[in-house]
């Protein structure tokens, strides 16, 4: 059997659900709206891989445009808002940036995100994802969601493909 970091290499495209993975899953109802963390180390890390020359896309069921402004913010290439069924808004991505499966790698945490998480090249899971989202994936990172499970994930395709802490890291 394959290791997941044998597939890291090929990729070219990281794909992330939001909430479960950038933020730890919690919503604070407010009056008007739901409030959710995200991790700063997980934004530095997305924002480095964009500069270096990786595909950043969203695909989450949330509806909130003050988290699509963040996350386009740091240079992800799009928000998909609302997508309640991921694997064909993950078909549509596929078709639009014309990337193959292997090429994928999926973070997701529920049972939503369970039909991408089998067909994408490596698929990667926070410590506290639901147990069939475990039970399939590659890699399952030692840290929770909104706690830079997505900074782990980004982390180690860099080191393996060598663009990590380079000089570009120090530019900003």
């Amino acid at each position: 059997m394959t290791s997941y970091k044998e597939k890291l290499p090929k990729i070219t495209t990281f794909i992330f659900d939001v909430d479960g993975v950038l933020t730890n899953g919690e919503i604070l109802l407010m009056e008007e709206d739901f409030v959710r963390v995200l991790n700063s180390r997980d934004a530095y890390a997305m924002q480095y891989a964009v500069k270096q020359g990786y595909r950043i896309l969203i695909i989450t069921g949330g509806s909130s445009k003050l988290v699509e402004k963040r996350l386009l913010g740091l240079g992800i290439q799009e928000v998909r808002l609302k997508s309640f069924n991921k694997l064909d808004v993950y078909n549509d991505l596929k078709e639009k940036y014309n990337f193959d499966d292997a090429e994928v790698l999926y973070m997701g945490d529920d049972i939503p995100d369970y039909p991408v998480l089998k067909q994408v090249g490596v698929s990667t899971c926070p410590q506290d994802a639901a147990v069939e989202v475990k039970d399939i994936s590659d890699y399952q990172s030692p840290f929770d969601g909104g706690k830079h499970c997505v900074r782990d994930v980004i982390e180690q395709t860099l080191r393996v493909q060598k663009k990590w802490f380079t000089k570009e890291a120090f530019e900003w």
